[in-house]
């Protein structure tokens, strides 16, 4: 698990969703590579934890053994949960962690789980898109996205200063 990284996305999270500063019933889509995600673990977690509701989107593949017993929903379909979060996470493809052929190609990956513009504009209009990098721009993450005025992946750097400080 990746704990700070939770609790900076959290923070994150909070910042822009909620006045309030609670995450109850907050609908986060975490999307990516799963299977080799330490943030994913985390954020699942974590989110359960303060009332939000996490759901899992990437192929069967990249989602690790017991997957069903996790606090949150699992989908394989980006398209299908798009219009209903609040936030959406991508994560990047860990190819150095691969050992098989997890995923078909780098093309199709992009195709049926990265997040373009037209998946953006799909988004409910006050949710925000979140990395915890590295980003792989073009693969998991449109550039445009990941500079567009609903990114909020520059504060969620920001934010890591100073969380990891506090903790």
């Amino acid at each position: 698990e990746h704990p700070t990284q939770a609790l900076l996305d959290a923070f994150t999270l909070r910042r822009h969703l909620n006045a309030g500063g609670t995450l109850e019933a907050v609908r986060v889509a975490i999307v990516g590579d799963v299977l080799h995600s330490r943030v994913a673990r985390a954020n699942v977690l974590l989110l359960a934890t303060l009332g939000a509701q996490g759901t899992l989107v990437a192929p069967p593949t990249l989602l690790p053994t017991g997957v069903e017993t996790w606090p949150c929903a699992v989908s394989y379909d980006l398209d299908a949960v798009i219009d209903k979060v609040d936030a959406v996470m991508m994560l990047r493809v860990q190819a150095e962690r691969m050992q098989a052929a997890y995923s078909p190609s780098v093309r199709e990956s992009s195709r049926a789980y990265g997040l373009d513009a037209a998946r953006l504009a799909a988004l409910p209009e006050n949710a925000i898109v979140l990395h915890p990098g590295p980003m792989n721009r073009g693969v998991e993450i449109s550039a445009d996205v990941a500079d567009s005025p609903r990114s909020v992946i520059v504060e969620q750097v920001a934010n890591g200063v100073s969380v990891r400080m506090a903790v």
